[in-house]
């Protein structure tokens, strides 16, 4: 058996969101785990409202998920491609000129509801003779053109849904060609997977009905339909549906939050699955968890609160060298010392700035009892000073000033950092240093 080839197929109209992320992810891991190929596809033959930034855009998301594809494909370029599928359609007598306008269509919709009837084509224009056909041209119509199905039921056996079917019957035949000759998704898709040697198509469940369709067409032009596979959409944490217009969770607002590619990959493809969710640094094992058969069938909710979690875990476990760079492109020193001394108490990485300023930069220390300070700053020991260092005087300043527990520890922070949380001040203590500890404990801004 052939390695399977799998494709993920945006429309470069606007910006990937988290929704189109779990596709292009549920793909690109497929063809990971079975040594297969991950093509990009970009559905651009909407030729208004397709722009080469999103295009570019689209590949640069798809790179910092760590998925770049094996092969990138532009629809725009394929146009000689379906001229000639739909062709060999019409000679087949599958493919059939219609020549109603949209309110035409939309009155025998609501004749046909009002009825208690499905409100399906009727498939009047097969009717039309030659001569009625030159009249409406000549009369200024120019046709669309929609594919004849056979009205028989489409079984097909799902990767995620199991066994599924649709009864063709209960369809319009599709457009397939508008009256400006461009063309619909269906056919360009169904003549990429065919040259494209696509072996199974993964996508969201909202084209369950479009996929009857397909086999048939699949079918029409000589080719046995790949396999499938519908996976549940995501939706916001409040269940709204994602849209690329709107901005919903975007890849680049997320990228830009500070979110690591991991953490987003990790949501993106375990939640709605059988799988506890968990950050998952390695795309590899990301790759081995994915099972399409315990995909929920409902759809799953993608909730920053939890991705601040797993990004957090992900965070917790970065050693300084995967850090290092990042951490000086934000002004950032202090070595692993600080990375390792901080790193517990951070969200993203980004979050490091706040306490590189603690012990860096100039706080306004929190003195409430200033001659308890006072007292601490006389015990400082001389530098050099290491993760000991603070166990030796906090046991001074305790034989001296009689402080213990809380008492003792909380004020030491509030004077040395302004704050009454974070990192183990035994860590953070030899980072601050003898000049500045002194001056905070004194209560001056330092």
């Amino acid at each position: 058996m052939s390695t399977p080839r799998v494709r993920f197929a945006p429309s470069p109209t606007g910006r990937l969101h988290i929704g189109n992320a779990r596709t292009a992810l549920l793909n690109a891991l497929f063809a990971r785990r079975t040594g297969g190929t991950f093509i990009l596809r970009f559905d651009d033959t909407d030729v208004e409202r397709s722009r080469p930034e999103y295009a570019t855009a689209i590949e640069e998301d798809l790179a910092w998920l760590g998925i770049p594809p094996g092969l990138v494909v532009r629809q725009s370029e394929r146009f000689s491609f379906y001229d000639e599928a739909a062709d060999r359609l019409r000679s087949m007598g599958r493919l059939y000129a219609c020549y109603e306008t949209q309110e035409e269509l939309e009155f025998r919709r609501r004749r046909q509801l009002a009825r208690g009837l499905p409100p399906i084509y009727d498939r009047a224009a097969l009717s039309l003779s030659d001569e009625d056909r030159r009249k409406l041209e000549a009369d200024g119509r120019r046709p669309h053109w929609r594919f004849k199905l056979d009205h028989r039921t489409i079984e097909w056996q799902d990767m995620v849904r199991g066994a599924s079917h649709v009864d063709c019957a209960s369809l319009s035949d599709p457009v397939l060609v508008r009256e400006d000759g461009t063309y619909l998704y269906t056919l360009p898709s169904v003549v990429d997977d065919i040259a494209l040697a696509v072996s199974h198509v993964i996508r969201g469940e909202d084209h369950v009905t479009n996929t009857a369709v397909q086999i048939q067409l699949f079918e029409a032009l000589g080719a046995a339909p790949p396999i499938f596979a519908h996976h549940n959409l995501l939706t916001t944490a409040s269940g709204e549906g994602l849209s690329k217009r709107l901005g919903h969770l975007s890849l680049s607002s997320l990228r830009e939050s500070g979110f690591e590619a991991a953490a987003v990959a990790s949501l993106a493809v375990l939640v709605g699955s059988a799988e506890s969710v968990r950050a998952v640094a390695d795309l590899d094992q990301l790759a081995e968890l994915v099972d399409f058969a315990h995909i929920s069938r409902a759809p799953a909710r993608f909730d920053e609160a939890e991705l601040d979690q797993l990004n957090a875990h992900l965070v917790h476990e970065m050693p300084y060298s995967a850090v290092r760079d990042r951490l000086a492109a934000l002004g950032i020193g202090g070595g692993e010392a600080f990375w390792m001394a901080v790193r517990s108490n951070l969200t993203k990485v980004a979050d490091a700035v706040s306490w590189w300023k603690i012990i860096d930069g100039e706080i306004t220390p929190e003195i409430e009892d200033p001659g308890f300070t006072k007292a601490a700053a006389q015990l400082l020991p001389p530098e050099p000073w290491n993760e000991s260092t603070w166990k030796t005087w906090t046991e001074a300043v305790k034989r001296e000033t009689g402080a213990r527990g809380r008492a003792l520890f909380m004020p030491l922070r509030r004077a040395l950092t302004g704050l009454d949380h974070g990192p183990e001040l035994a860590v953070l203590l030899p980072l601050i240093g003898l000049e500045k500890a002194k001056a905070r404990l004194s209560g001056a801004a330092a």
